[in-house]
């Protein structure tokens, strides 16, 4: 690739923050190395998956030759369009939501005086993504040992890669392409055109009306957003309520949180056709058998993600691929080709930042040392934490009590409502609640879900417990500082100690008290 291609690399607004940020993870001067005789390692994708092979394969100190390549941003969606954007306008939204709260606090603030620049917020999120894209840098990794090639990679025979002009001879490869939006089926969408997670975070003007389709994560976490920095928002989704996948108690939660802060929530919805009119953007549905239609200013699609399987030249290789699923790899994500394996999006359901890092380390492990007997790594081992960053958040790991069930397992399930934690009463807010899964008849703990204000800090304790085998008797013996939400992991415990007790127990229990 030459350096007039690499200069037409751009993320709107181009001001001194998106300048910088190119500058770092996609640099217009950048002039791609003299590739090695042969590199013991290729990764095509510097999104988490791919920056976090490069970087430990290249940090070994094991002299080992590593290639790097990206054919757009370095940092891939997690820095560019995904964690750093969404949670640094989330913390703005959050104070939105603090401030209209404050009322009940005893803090007298007129309402309709909270004023949102919103300029402002998207400015201070494109400062803090640039702050902090050095550390998926081209110079970053370039001082790390590894040969960073900017341009399009694709398979050329059996062990080498192009880019450009060069070719990289290979002992390995891995694929971390990732993925993007979803194209959506809708009449008439492509003409008016709509937002996606690629793009919302160029925004410079806030939409006065917005509709959302999707009610997973992103698009409950972005709706929630933006109607608090000021928009009107309609969240369309297909299903019967929100969040699907997570536990129905606590999705009920956040609907009706959604729902009280003015989201109109249409379920049960097929979009039928979009067409622009002269107020903006016209959407025609039906949700529970009945047609509707309303006008918005922007679409913000929230729903489904592609693999990036287009161009690699796979079938030249040997790895099969789905266009749906992605690249298809084994429990030791190694694809059909047993030279080339996979990580992150681009070949697992967990489409996570921390199951992209967590899957690289997998792949280092069976790439590097499997061969000398050190054993191999398995993604099915992995116990698997998630949060949805809506208000309040939503933190779960391991199996829910119905996919418990599903497998044939016994489990008993242990509620703490937050409404019984003094630290969560303090803070006002008292509507979570902590679920704690464990086998029946066992102290093994299965699965957990949080409803808080920082169920994202909590879950880890659990998460620690399942993957070291700690169950609930042993966790009883940890103390939890007093007062703090985490203490709902306490009451848990107790919980469970309690039913211990049978009642002959509490029996001779009583019985060798009296006589003490």
């Amino acid at each position: 690739m030459s350096n007039s291609d690499l200069e037409r690399i751009t993320v709107r607004p181009m001001d001194e923050y998106n300048q910088k940020l190119v500058s770092h993870v996609h640099p217009p001067n950048w002039v791609n190395p003299q590739p090695a005789d042969v590199y013991d390692l290729v990764v095509i994708g510097a999104g988490t998956a791919g920056l976090v092979v490069a970087a430990e394969a290249a940090g070994l100190d094991l002299g080992l030759k590593v290639a790097l390549i990206e054919k757009h941003l370095m940092g891939g969606d997690c820095l560019n369009v995904g964690c750093v954007p969404s949670k640094t306008i989330i913390r703005s939204a959050r104070v939105v939501g603090e401030i209209r709260d404050a009322k009940d606090l005893g803090v007298n603030i007129p309402q309709h005086n909270i004023d949102v620049d919103f300029p402002k917020v998207m400015a201070r999120m494109r400062r803090i993504r640039a702050s902090i894209s050095h550390n998926d840098s081209a110079e970053r990794f370039s001082f790390l040992g590894v040969d960073v090639f900017l341009g399009s990679g694709r398979f050329a025979s059996k062990n080498s890669v192009e880019v450009g002009d060069k070719t990289l001879r290979f002992k390995k490869a891995v694929i971390a392409t990732g993925t993007r939006a979803a194209q959506l089926s809708i009449p008439g969408i492509e003409k008016a055109g709509y937002l996606t997670n690629e793009t919302v975070f160029s925004l410079i003007q806030r939409p006065e009306r917005l509709a959302v389709i999707g009610g997973g994560p992103i698009g409950c976490e972005l709706a929630q957003a933006f109607r608090r920095l000021g928009s009107e928002v309609i969240l369309f989704h297909s299903g019967s309520h929100l969040l699907n996948k997570e536990d129905a108690e606590a999705a009920e939660i956040l609907q009706k949180v959604l729902i009280s802060e003015g989201i109109r929530v249409v379920l049960n919805s097929k979009l039928e056709e979009v067409v622009t009119v002269t107020q903006g953007k016209r959407l025609y549905f039906s949700s529970n058998g009945h047609r509707d239609s309303l006008t918005v200013d922007e679409i913000l699609v929230g729903a489904g993600r592609s693999p990036n399987v287009e161009g690699l030249n796979l079938e030249a290789v040997g790895v099969k691929y789905d266009q749906r699923q992605g690249v298809k790899v084994n429990d030791y994500l190694q694809t059909t080709n047993p030279k080339i394996y996979a990580a992150g999006d681009i070949c697992m359901n967990w489409k996570f930042t921390h199951a992209a890092d967590a899957a690289a380390r997998i792949v280092i492990k069976n790439i590097l040392f499997s061969p000398f007997g050190l054993g191999r790594s398995k993604l099915s081992s992995l116990v698997m934490p998630w949060v949805t960053y809506t208000d309040p958040e939503i933190a779960h790991v391991g199996m829910s009590e119905h996919e418990a069930q599903k497998l044939g397992i016994e489990v008993t399930t242990i509620k703490i409502p937050f409404s019984s934690v003094d630290r969560a009463i303090a803070d006002g807010e008292e509507s979570g609640f902590l679920k704690i899964h464990h086998k029946k008849r066992s102290d093994e703990i299965i699965g957990a879900t949080i409803v808080a204000s920082h169920a994202s800090e909590m879950i880890s304790v659990v998460t620690t417990a399942i993957v070291n085998k700690i169950g609930l008797s042993k966790l009883s013996s940890v103390i939890h500082p007093y007062p703090t939400q985490a203490e709902a992991i306490k009451k848990a415990v107790d919980a469970y100690r309690h039913t211990l007790l049978t009642s002959n127990t509490k029996k001779l229990l009583g019985f060798l008290t009296k006589l003490s």
